[in-house]
């Protein structure tokens, strides 16, 4: 935890750890996604669900959209104070639920600034608030363990098949 708050303000680490959102939404969908991501394995842009998250990440809030970058996190939208997280719908929703708590949590402990937010899927017309709870600050924290202890490792972590496996950009690292 305080590497990747040194490594978040810029101090000198032999060592950088850095965490993502969407590193924080992989490792609550599957460990291995995160370590192949972590080494910086290309997934299939092809691929229909990254299509149409690709879609959606360009159309939704078109005019309103910023895509506010701050050390590590990357910010869909700030509205009315809140920061929004815009996803193409809610079949994953715990995982980006954790990647807007991650991204409150990291204004909160590296920038100082707290902040409510809201998980909003346009194409559902669903909104949810979320807040930087405790129990949801414990739960960032322990991910953040978790992230670090995934791609600190040599290999991938074994394949395991979950029901959405057969959509996953990776889908041909696991199975093929």
């Amino acid at each position: 935890m305080e590497q990747l708050k040194r490594t978040a303000t810029g101090e000198p680490v032999d060592d950088p750890f850095r965490v993502t959102g969407v590193m924080m939404q992989y490792f609550h969908v599957c460990e291995r996604e995160l370590w192949f991501a972590s080494r910086y394995l290309e997934i299939d842009r092809e691929n229909t669900a990254v299509v149409r998250g690709t879609r959606v990440d360009e159309t939704a809030y078109e005019s309103e959209r910023e895509n506010l970058s701050l050390g590590m996190i990357s910010l869909d939208l700030l509205q009315d104070g809140r920061v929004v997280e815009v996803k193409p719908s809610s079949t994953l929703e715990e995982p980006a639920r954790m990647q807007l708590s991650y991204y409150l949590w990291y204004l909160a402990e590296i920038a100082g600034v707290e902040r409510d937010g809201v998980l909003a899927h346009p194409t559902e017309r669903k909104r949810e608030p979320i807040e930087l709870t405790t129990e949801r600050r414990e739960k960032v924290e322990d991910a953040i363990r978790g992230i670090y202890a995934v791609v600190t490792c040599e290999q991938p972590p074994p394949a395991s098949e979950k029901p959405f496996c057969s959509s996953c950009a990776y889908h041909d690292f696991c199975w093929c």
